[in-house]
């Protein structure tokens, strides 16, 4: 692990590539002995995190995350920057494989040396993100990438789980993709720091029509905590690379009014407790399905569900009062 540690933060190129995959990998692991080697890891990283902008991007599929992600990338390189990505593919419920094509779809960006691109898949994970999304942010920050940009599965209303692990989080949306009663839905809007409407190019009068729209309905919202003006809503073509400036600044703007309160470092002190209870009871999860004394219920338990004698909630409480040591 000290020499994983040590060619991770050590200097930009193919080695340091490696050893950020390799350390992925492991992060991601579920072998008991891997998650041992893993957390050792994160502890020897933990101090060289947290001075990268972590970015978090969302939007229904087709609304061109990844074309946007890559020409932003490009953008923010040529203004010297370094650049990973971390990339979230649905996985199928039936096979539970993901095409994990994010490289294919990003080719220039994957090419620079001074970006990374990491495809993962979401395996269940609900909220539009990976269940080590978190830990492999940790790595990319302690190989001294400046910008972390987190890209969720296509996200519906209530996939808002980036929202909860980064900086700032972007909403995509676009022309024409619903009426003034679609915009003012609550879930992944109403979470929002930013709005932009990407393929504008495709119909401009559309594009503007939504902007007002949206811009609208996020004054509805409130904004308890953050800033007190509401979310700008942009216009964008990533295809073009048009509005990629104004998104930027933006960005910085934002930025530079979480610091200058002391929001940034107040959300992410909060984020890392919810990540702390949300692995305990991941942890806990997994300890209920394989104990022994639940398992040797289950089949029992469940028939009399299955049949109707006994009540879900019924249940639920005696595996839980098995699993705790407790008669039922």
């Amino acid at each position: 692990m000290m020499l994983l540690a040590e060619t991770l933060i050590g200097a930009p190129g193919a080695a340091q590539r490696r050893a950020i995959a390799k350390a992925i990998t492991l992060l991601e692991s579920t072998r008991p002995d891997h998650r041992v080697q893993a957390d050792a890891l994160l502890t020897e990283l933990l101090p060289r995190t947290g001075k990268a902008f972590r970015l978090g991007i969302s939007g229904v599929p087709g609304v061109g995350k990844s074309t946007f992600i890559e020409a932003l990338g490009m953008f923010l390189i040529a203004r010297g920057q370094r650049v990973a990505v971390l990339a979230v593919d649905p996985s199928s419920s039936l096979s539970g494989g993901a095409i994990l094509g994010d490289k294919t779809r990003m080719e220039r960006l994957s090419m620079n040396e001074r970006a990374y691109i990491r495809p993962s898949p979401s395996s269940g994970t609900l909220g539009g993100v990976a269940d080590k999304t978190r830990e492999a942010m940790l790595v990319c920050e302690a190989a001294g990438f400046d910008i972390v940009i987190v890209e969720t599965v296509g996200v519906g209303q209530s996939e808002t789980a980036v929202a909860g692990m980064t900086d700032m989080y972007v909403l995509m949306q676009l022309p024409n993709a619903g009426d003034d009663l679609q915009a003012i839905k609550k879930g992944v809007m109403e979470l929002a720091d930013l709005v932009v409407i990407n393929k504008a190019d495709l119909d401009w009068a559309a594009a503007t029509r939504a902007q007002a729209q949206i811009g609208s309905s996020l004054r509805h919202y409130g904004r308890s905590g953050q800033s007190a003006s509401h979310p700008r809503v942009l216009q964008v073509s990533a295809l073009k690379a048009a509005g990629l400036a104004e998104f930027w600044a933006a960005v910085e703007l934002y930025r530079s009014e979480q610091n200058g309160r002391g929001g940034t470092q107040a959300k992410r002190q909060a984020q890392a407790l919810d990540w702390m209870w949300e692995r305990i009871h991941s942890g806990l999860r997994q300890q209920f399905a394989e104990a022994p004394a639940v398992r040797e219920l289950l089949p029992e338990i469940t028939t009399e569900v299955l049949q109707g004698r006994l009540a879900a909630s019924t249940a639920a409480r005696q595996l839980l009062n098995r699993f705790s040591g407790e008669e039922i």
